[in-house]
């Protein structure tokens, strides 16, 4: 029996995209649905061209996080993984999907890690500092933002000749190429 993995995203749902069309083939792991906390959330337009139901729920909802169970539930998810997802993951979620919930991060945490440190802002704090690395990290979800267990980090080497664009393409990349493969090493 496939497992069942509810992808959760705030903004254009790139890697959410790329996982689905990357265990398109795969009898281990089915999308039956994608879910975001904004209604104009460019990723509810991937889920439509992608064939996949997608909904949208409002903050309180989900920090509140007793609707989004019974949704969830109904839908029999085992798996969730943060695609993403902006806000901060509630703790009746957490206690329903233990060490079920996964995240990806654009940098090598614990560093720009955080409230707020997210997309371009992390690139950009990564260009401020004068960083010689960058990459993603791959953790599972607890309490608190980007302090969950390290599953996975890649690492990529920056030049002073990189910008804040440089270096998010660089990390998209990685993204792109290991966070399939992080799903695959924890539930294939």
């Amino acid at each position: 029996m496939p497992i069942k993995i509810a992808l959760f995203a705030s903004g254009s749902g790139s890697n959410a995209e790329n996982l689905v069309h990357y265990f398109s083939k795969s009898d281990k792991f089915e999308f039956p649905l994608i879910l975001s906390n904004k209604s104009d959330a460019f990723v509810l337009e991937r889920a439509k061209t992608l064939g996949i139901p997608s909904f949208n729920f409002t903050k309180e909802q989900f920090l509140d996080g007793n609707e989004v169970l019974v949704f969830l539930n109904s839908y029999k998810i085992d798996v969730i993984i943060l695609a993403g997802f902006l806000l901060k993951v509630p703790e009746v979620l957490i206690k329903a999907f233990p060490d079920k919930i996964i995240n990806i991060h654009p940098a090598l945490l614990p560093k720009y890690g955080g409230k707020g440190m997210y997309g371009d802002k992390v690139h950009r704090a990564v260009k401020d500092a004068d960083e010689k690395e960058s990459g993603i990290t791959i953790h599972y979800v607890n309490e608190n933002y980007d302090e969950g267990s390290i599953i996975l980090q890649v690492k990529c080497l920056l030049t002073k000749l990189d910008t804040p664009e440089t270096i998010a393409q660089k990390v998209h990349a990685l993204e792109y190429e290991h966070f399939p493969k992080a799903v695959e090493l924890i539930w294939g």
